[in-house]
Parts: C-alpha cells; sequence; structure tokens
C-alpha cells in the first residue's frame, strides 16, 4: 500500500546546462480522471519509460505511453488523467529557446515567422532507435556522478536525442520538413578545423558545447552538426579518442601513476579513464603498460646481446 504522505509526484534532475535540462519524474497517482489545469512554464518534451497517462487540451486528448513522445509547449494550458493504477514514469527534456528554434529550424525554417507556439504537434512516434538511447541516457546519467561524466557527451547526446525526437514529429505528422544550409561548406569546414584545434589545447579541460561553440563563434548545435558532418564522430567522442590516443604515448613513455595521468588527461577519475580506455584498445591501461614494457625490456636485451 503506498505511503499516504509519500509525494505523489517527484522529480529528479539527472543533468543541467546552459543548453539542456534533463530530469526523471515519477507519478504514483492512481486511475482518476481529468486533473486541474496546468500550464506548461517552458517548451518541454516527454519521452516515456513505464506506464501510461492522458493529456487531455481543449476538447481533444492524447495518450502518452513509450510508444509516443508529448510535447508540452510554453504557456499551454492542460489537464492530466490516468487510465490504469499503474503510474507513469519517464524523462522531461527542457532546452534553451534559442537552442530549440535552431533545431527545430533545420526542419521547418518558416519557425521563425511564428510568433507563436514553438511545437506544431502534441505527439510524435518514439521509434526503437530513440527509445533504447533515450534508455540509455538517463542509464549513463543515473549511474554517473556529474564529476565522471563529460558534459560536452551530455550535451551533444541530449541534444541529437531531441533533434531527432522533433523531425520524426514532422514526419509522422506530414508537414513541411526541409533543410537548410546558410553556411558556404568552407566555412563549415573552417569551424570543424579551429574546434580541432581547441580541444587538443584544452585537453586536460571539462569542456562543454557552448565553450566549445563559443570558441569558434558559432551556435552550439550547430557545432555538434557540422562536427559529425564532416568527422563522421560525435565531438565529444572525437575529444575522448584524443585523450586516449596521447596516453598510449605517455604509458610508452613510462608513465606509471595512472590516476595522475588521468586527471592530466581530462578524466574524472582512474577507473573513467580506465573504462573508457578499455572500450577503445579492448585492453586496461595497465595491461598495455605491463606490454609495452616488456617490449621495450626485450629491445634493450637484444642491443645489449649485440
Amino acid at each position: 500500500m503506498p505511503d499516504l504522505h509519500e509525494n505523489p509526484l517527484t522529480f529528479h534532475p539527472l543533468y543541467e546546462s546552459p543548453l539542456v535540462s534533463v530530469r526523471d519524474y515519477q507519478c504514483r497517482i492512481g486511475q482518476c480522471g481529468p486533473a486541474v489545469e496546468e500550464q506548461s512554464d517552458g517548451d518541454q518534451i516527454v519521452l516515456m519509460r513505464h506506464g501510461t497517462f492522458r493529456k487531455h487540451f481543449g476538447r481533444r486528448s492524447v495518450t502518452a505511453d513509450v510508444n509516443q513522445a508529448i510535447f508540452f509547449a510554453h504557456q499551454s494550458t492542460y489537464r492530466i488523467s490516468h487510465p490504469t493504477n499503474r503510474g507513469d514514469r519517464g524523462t522531461t527534456f527542457s532546452i534553451a529557446p534559442r537552442v530549440l528554434k535552431e533545431i527545430i529550424r533545420i526542419v521547418d525554417p518558416a519557425v521563425d515567422e511564428r510568433s507563436g507556439r514553438m511545437f506544431p504537434f502534441v505527439t510524435g512516434p518514439c521509434e526503437a532507435d530513440i527509445f533504447w538511447r533515450h534508455r540509455n541516457l538517463v542509464q549513463n546519467l543515473e549511474s554517473s556522478t556529474p564529476e565522471q561524466f563529460e558534459p560536452l557527451w551530455a550535451d551533444v547526446t541530449a541534444l541529437q536525442l531531441i533533434a531527432d525526437v522533433i523531425e520524426a514529429a514532422y514526419t509522422r505528422h506530414d508537414l513541411p520538413s526541409k533543410t537548410i544550409r546558410s553556411d558556404t561548406a568552407a566555412d563549415h569546414a573552417e569551424r570543424v578545423e579551429a574546434a580541432k584545434t581547441y580541444l587538443a589545447s584544452h585537453l586536460s579541460e571539462r569542456i562543454t558545447l557552448d565553450d566549445l561553440a563559443q570558441a569558434v563563434h558559432t551556435s552550439p548545435f550547430h557545432l555538434a552538426r557540422i562536427f559529425q558532418r564532416y568527422t563522421q564522430i560525435p565531438v565529444h567522442r572525437y575529444l575522448t579518442r584524443l585523450r586516449l590516443r596521447v596516453s598510449l604515448e605517455h604509458l610508452a613513455e613510462g608513465a606509471n601513476d595512472l590516476t595522475a595521468l588521468a586527471l592530466e588527461l581530462g578524466f574524472a577519475s582512474h577507473s573513467h579513464f580506465t573504462d573508457a580506455f578499455r572500450r577503445e584498445f579492448g585492453y586496461a591501461p595497465s595491461t598495455v603498460r605491463r606490454r609495452l614494457k616488456q617490449k621495450a625490456l626485450r629491445a634493450m636485451s637484444k642491443i645489449l646481446e649485440v
């Protein structure tokens, strides 16, 4: 039996940056009809992980479940009902208005001409790829402290997920969808190369997408998109590879303190470095260091024999 003093609706912050806020929510309200009217305090997207609720607006209503993305437009009014006693749980994504408008502009250039709401729909599909990427994002955020993950990774991953959700909604509703290019290919390439230079010279720092975009004089989401287009990998993965490949040189030179090496290269801890290293190369850094030392000793032995 549920605790009568327990808050039936709770929110738990998973990640917050100037670009995007990600929160876990859990609702324990049992089966009930439409509740009192609420108003959205910002443009938000909800992806479900469990349960069902209904969103009522005017004479219409839509069902929110794990197969749907639900859009809440800024200052829109609605009421919520619950068709089952199982409750519901999901993730709310709140995007900075400047970033959200940029994301929508890619598929709907007319967003700049609308003085009303950002979202011209209330629901959109949550296909298998989006469902699993959403769950993986939440799992990684829940299992790590803010110091253990790269804000660059969190920003890029969350914003790309949001962009794909919005594009899928436009496709489902058969709304005009058009990709535009406001800059030349040469300008894009120049900014990507500038971003690479910035990353290489700030390996030991906790780099955010906002910081990187400001350094190359463009917007965060635009940079994330063109960087992946030109390099074929997300910017956070590019940075991780830079750090890991630099670490190989340090190990070959005899670095013994793996914790110090991890911190010097911008990893949050020894374990953070080891996990990333093993995913990239298939071995722990201590194993590679030992093999490099053994190879060096064998080479030295041959020299001495001569």
